[in-house]
């Protein structure tokens, strides 16, 4: 999961890791088995942007050198764009919504589809993130 020295790490407490050393770590044990299938979770979440990138290149990585399909779970609209191809909507735990990410993002066509696009927009102009 390209982290420098594993043998060192292997030494170390969680608390003396970063937060992105800490996710590669999970990584790796949840790919340790080969699963076809991977749920991740709000897997990037607390992490610095330039670590949710490497993060997400690596799940991309993964995912294409070992065939596993992923399940990823995000409120985070960018990292959906990025790593997903198709999505599901859900309001308070029922499917309102599913289809291609570029479809989703570029005409949603329920409310609150709608409103988690507009939110992420308004969110990427005041951050000059990306929208």
């Amino acid at each position: 999961v390209g982290l420098p020295d594993p043998a060192a790490l292997l030494r170390q407490y969680p608390h003396q890791l970063s937060g992105g050393q800490r996710q590669r770590i999970c990584i790796a044990m949840a790919m340790a088995g080969s699963p076809a299938y991977l749920v991740a979770d709000e897997p990037t979440t607390a992490l610095d942007v330039t670590t949710e990138a490497r993060i997400l290149e690596l799940f991309e990585r993964l995912s294409t050198e070992r065939g596993t399909g992923m399940l990823f779970v995000t409120h985070d609209l960018a990292v959906l764009a990025r790593i997903a191809d198709t999505a599901v909507v859900l309001d308070h735990g029922r499917v309102v919504e599913q289809g291609s990410v570029r479809a989703l993002l570029d005409a949603p066509q329920h409310p609150t589809t709608a409103a988690l696009v507009a939110a992420a927009r308004a969110t990427a102009r005041r951050t000059g993130g990306p929208a």
